[in-house]
C-alpha cells in the first residue's frame, strides 16, 4: 500500500504536509505507510483515499499485484472529452498506463481531421512528450508553432500554454507520455 500511496500524492503534486492538510491525517502517519509500516484505521485510510480521489480498494491493494499494471488493448479508460464539440471532431482519448498507479500518463489520442483546440489551450504542471503514430499534428508551445508527422515528437514543459491541430483531411493518432513533474 505504501507505493501506492506514494505514487497517488506525488501524481497530484502534494508534499506530505499538504496531503495530511488536505486528509486531515497526520503528517507522521502518512510517512510511516508509505515506508510500509504503521497500523491505519479504515477512517484515516477512507480520509487518504478521498483526498487522493483513489477508489479505497485501489489504495489499499497497491500495485503489489503485477497484473494490474497491464492494461490490455480492451480495458483502456477513455479519457473524459469536451461537450462543446459534435462528436465527429472530437479527439478519443484512451489512457494506456494503468489509472492512478504512476506517476507517468501514456494517453494514445485520435485526432480527428481539422481538429483545433487554439480558444482552449492547454495550462498545467508537468512535462509531456508527444509522437506521431499516423497522420501529421500541429503542435503550439507559447510562441513556437511545429508540425509533425508520423515518427517526429515533441518534449515540452505544461505549465506553457500548449494546444494541437490536425490540419489535415485524415485521422492522427498520437501518443502521449505526461508526468506531473517539471525540470
Amino acid at each position: 500500500m505504501g507505493v501506492a500511496l506514494r505514487l497517488a500524492r506525488r501524481r497530484q503534486g502534494l508534499s506530505v504536509q499538504a496531503l495530511s492538510a488536505k486528509s486531515d491525517v497526520s503528517f507522521g502517519l502518512i510517512s510511516q505507510l508509505e515506508r510500509g509500516m504503521g497500523n491505519p484505521s479504515f477512517v484515516s485510510l477512507q480520509r487518504l483515499a478521498e483526498a487522493l480521489e483513489v477508489p479505497l480498494p485501489k489504495l489499499v491493494s497497491g500495485v503489489a499485484n503485477q497484473d494490474a499494471l497491464v492494461v490490455r488493448r480492451s480495458e483502456r479508460r477513455l479519457l473524459p472529452f469536451s461537450r462543446d464539440e459534435p462528436e465527429s471532431r472530437q479527439v478519443v482519448r484512451e489512457l494506456v498506463t494503468p489509472a492512478n498507479q504512476s506517476v507517468l500518463q501514456v494517453i494514445r489520442s485520435t485526432v480527428p481531421p481539422g481538429f483545433s483546440n487554439e480558444g482552449r489551450a492547454f495550462r498545467h504542471i508537468g512535462m509531456e512528450c508527444v509522437v506521431v503514430e499516423s497522420g501529421s499534428l500541429v503542435v503550439v508551445h507559447g510562441d513556437r508553432r511545429v508540425e509533425l508527422g508520423v515518427g517526429d515528437s515533441m518534449t515540452y514543459e505544461c505549465s506553457v500554454p500548449h494546444w494541437w491541430a490536425n490540419t489535415t483531411d485524415a485521422p492522427a493518432v498520437v501518443l502521449g507520455a505526461v508526468t506531473p513533474f517539471e525540470i
